[in-house]
């Protein structure tokens, strides 16, 4: 681990770590100095991540939606890392892009329960300690779906504005205990929810379609993600909350 970097001296928890925006974030975080518990439901992926990382990562294998899960993962922070000050709810599920009305109630209940329940299971945990740190940081990864919503997705849309708003809330009345709250925007990015998101084959083709839509011309890299994060995590943006920072090539405008 750095002893020297933008988040020298600071512990992180970031879930679905194990791949896309979440290995992005939890690689950077530690070559900038940070210490982090890499969270992920694929315990196998979490501990390749934490691997490859080195003594600065340790992976929790965790299912967000659970709070047993949820709490255990503050813990390790705590009991293993030496405390809690950046928390990143990035994990996320979607249903596949199809008409509203053909979405599975299942899928429905599994796609709150992932990226708007555990947010709420994470803030029972993690707040309480951040208190008794004195402050720290929430990153909540949300979605251009979020703020300008398009058809095929609608519940997964639906999601990312909870996330938002919640975002925006939190940030309003954690702001006393100096416990900053933020979100993220991506764009459509090169994850393994990309096919979902898309409703339809990767290919060059339905690639272009969607990138036609993207002023910027590309998709999302999760390293867009991450530095974006890190500025966040970090104390340059000390007088941050409350936002719901585009990472999007323009794809709001």
């Amino acid at each position: 681990m750095a002893d020297h970097g933008r988040l020298a001296g600071k512990t992180a928890v970031i879930t679905g770590a194990a791949s896309g925006f979440g290995r992005a974030m939890a690689e950077l975080f530690a070559q900038e100095g940070a210490r982090v518990v890499v969270a992920d439901i694929d315990g196998a992926g979490a501990e390749r991540v934490a691997r490859g990382i080195g003594e600065a990562a340790m992976a929790c294998t965790a299912d967000v939606t659970r709070r047993a899960d949820v709490a255990a993962m503050v813990r390790q922070a705590e009991t293993q890392l030496g405390g809690l000050d950046i928390l990143v709810n990035n994990a996320g599920y979607t249903h596949v892009n199809q008409p509203m009305l053909e979405v599975a109630e299942d899928e429905f209940d599994r796609i709150y329960a992932v990226n708007v329940k555990a947010i709420y299971l994470a803030a029972l945990e993690a707040v309480p300690v951040l208190r008794r740190r004195g402050g720290g940081v929430i990153i909540n990864t949300a979605s251009t779906a979020g703020l300008r919503p398009r058809p095929g997705l609608t519940w997964y849309n639906g999601s990312k504005g909870a996330a938002i708003t919640l975002t925006k809330s939190m940030a309003v009345e954690l702001a006393p205990d100096k416990i900053r709250v933020n979100c993220l925007c991506p764009v459509i990015g090169e994850t393994g929810l990309l096919e979902r998101f898309m409703g339809k084959p990767d290919t060059p083709e339905n690639r272009a379609a969607f990138v036609a839509t993207i002023p910027m011309g590309r998709m999302s890299k999760p390293e867009d993600v991450a530095q974006a994060a890190l500025f966040l995590a970090s104390d340059e943006a000390a007088f941050v909350t409350g936002v719901a920072l585009e990472v999007d090539g323009g794809r709001c405008i």
